[in-house]
């Protein structure tokens, strides 16, 4: 299983000086297995080169995911190049996170006069799937859906191929339970034993009790969380749109500090644009 992020931003693009080693555009995750089957997960901002390196290697067949619907992670679909392709086949597999229907929370991207294009005037042409609590297998990789706690609702997902497992959780907030989201001891059994799990480390411990109640969670319950599931590497995600290269820094130095104090060998990142990480 290979897994390249086209984004790890929060909330909106950013740009500026600040942000360079870890990027400025919102969530886009590549996930594809031995076969090299794809899946791309979200179509925030970070999708966009996505798009541009699909259509240079040919790569006409993939399937989607969405965590939710939040702009955010939407915001790219209408600027992903492979959909003005007519040799372009996407399967996207439903969700239960929102009342609209997948094909319309994407169609509403491109909807006047936010849009010039129309959806139905797009060339690609799509597949729309339910994906039930049991998952889907995609290729020979078994992807395991998990309620998120986020204000309007998301999922979270599990990848499993060859014995190795990726968890994807952003946009999860571990200290309070939205409706519909579940508990910290739920999340760390759905995560237990991962090779990687990516976490929501949108704010800090300082920050938090000002925004309580919008869906993110502090890198230090995101590390909390990987300790207490036992997973062998921590990648931190959704990095807030203030928070600059240095600030990130100095956390994943405060991270590393309290991992060698728990005697654990947990390996802790924050996620880069651009960062391949192989299972």
């Amino acid at each position: 299983m290979n897994i390249k992020f086209w984004g790890a931003r929060g909330s909106i693009p950013v740009s500026g000086k600040q942000y360079l080693k870890y990027g400025g555009c919102t969530t886009c995750v590549e996930v594809r297995s031995k076969k090299d089957d794809l899946v791309i997960v979200d179509a925030g901002s970070g999708i966009r080169l996505l798009g541009k390196e699909l259509l240079k290697n040919s790569h006409h067949h993939f399937n989607m995911l969405f965590t939710h619907s939040h702009w955010d992670h939407v915001l790219g679909f209408p600027f992903f190049a492979p959909i003005y392709n007519k040799k372009t086949h996407i399967k996207i597999m439903g969700c239960s996170f929102s009342p609209d229907s997948v094909r319309e929370i994407i169609a509403k991207t491109m909807q006047p006069p936010g849009f010039p294009v129309k959806f139905e005037e797009i060339s690609a042409r799509f597949e729309f799937a339910s994906l039930c609590s049991g998952g889907c297998d995609v290729g020979g990789m078994k992807v395991l859906p998990i309620e998120l706690s986020h204000p309007n609702n998301g999922l979270g997902y599990k990848f499993m191929e060859g014995g190795k497992t990726f968890t994807f959780l952003t946009d999860n907030e571990l200290d309070f339970i939205h409706p519909g989201g579940k508990t910290f001891s739920d999340y760390a059994a759905f995560a237990r034993g991962s090779n990687l799990l990516i976490h929501d480390a949108d704010y800090t411990p300082e920050e938090y009790p000002r925004r309580r109640t919008w869906g993110h969670s502090t890198w230090q319950q995101a590390l909390d969380l990987a300790l207490k599931a036992e997973v062998r590497a921590l990648g931190l995600f959704h990095h807030n749109q203030d928070r600059s290269d240095a600030e990130l820094d100095r956390i994943l130095a405060e991270c590393a500090r309290r991992i060698r104090k728990a005697g654990s060998k947990l390996n802790c990142f924050a996620v880069r644009e651009g960062q391949e990480v192989r299972l």
